[in-house]
């Protein structure tokens, strides 16, 4: 009788660790994909600043720029996010519903395609504050440009590092190929709206 108890007790305490591991596991990827959502945003505001700054010099052009890719690009995350997960939705009610055979079924236990837009264009917009804010009180056109790269190169390691970290990789490479795709991408978006800018067009 002992023994039965005592394997019970092993089964429960084991059924208990698998909850935590699963529970973690789900949020470990929610992190992530915020993580993902928010170097969006700050790679592809960073890099739309760049461009603009790369034919306008004055602030308020650059600023202005960056606000409209926050809310372009918080937009477009959201609704794209929201169709997604509500076609996951969609595909899911109706196999518990053929499961159940036609009776009522748990929905609480779905995913929300409304919290899931909020997080995604949350995620974006506190990524693309990171440059809008480096930008707004340097008014000296060299400087600016450097606080910038200086600002997005610091959040591109920690969101790396971050995204590393709940991903289980390793975390220098995970860091350097965030960090160096960054880079890349302000560059060519710089040098290319520099060079369509002086030929006039």
């Amino acid at each position: 009788m002992e023994s039965h108890n005592v394997n019970n007790s092993l089964n429960l305490d084991m059924e208990k660790d698998q909850e935590k591991v699963f529970d973690y596991s789900k949020r470990a990827q929610w992190l992530r994909a915020a993580v993902l959502g928010a170097n969006d945003g700050l790679v592809s505001t960073a890099s739309l600043m760049m461009g603009v700054g790369a034919v306008k010099q004055d602030v308020k052009t650059m600023i202005l720029s960056g606000f409209a890719g926050l809310v372009a690009g918080a937009c477009s995350m959201a609704i794209g996010e929201f169709v997604s997960v509500y076609s996951q939705y969609d595909i899911e009610v109706a196999q518990m519903k053929r499961e159940s055979g036609g009776e009522d079924i748990e929905k609480e236990k779905l995913p929300s395609p409304m919290q899931a837009a909020a997080a995604s264009a949350l995620a974006f917009s506190l990524g693309a504050i990171v440059p809008l804010l480096a930008a707004a009180f340097v008014k000296d056109y060299n400087v600016r440009l450097g606080v910038i790269v200086a600002a997005v190169t610091l959040a591109l390691v920690m969101f790396g590092w971050l995204g590393a970290v709940l991903g289980k990789a390793p975390v220098v490479k995970s860091s350097a190929r965030v960090l160096i795709g960054g880079w890349l991408a302000m560059a060519v978006t710089f040098g290319l709206t520099k060079l369509i800018g002086s030929h006039g067009m």
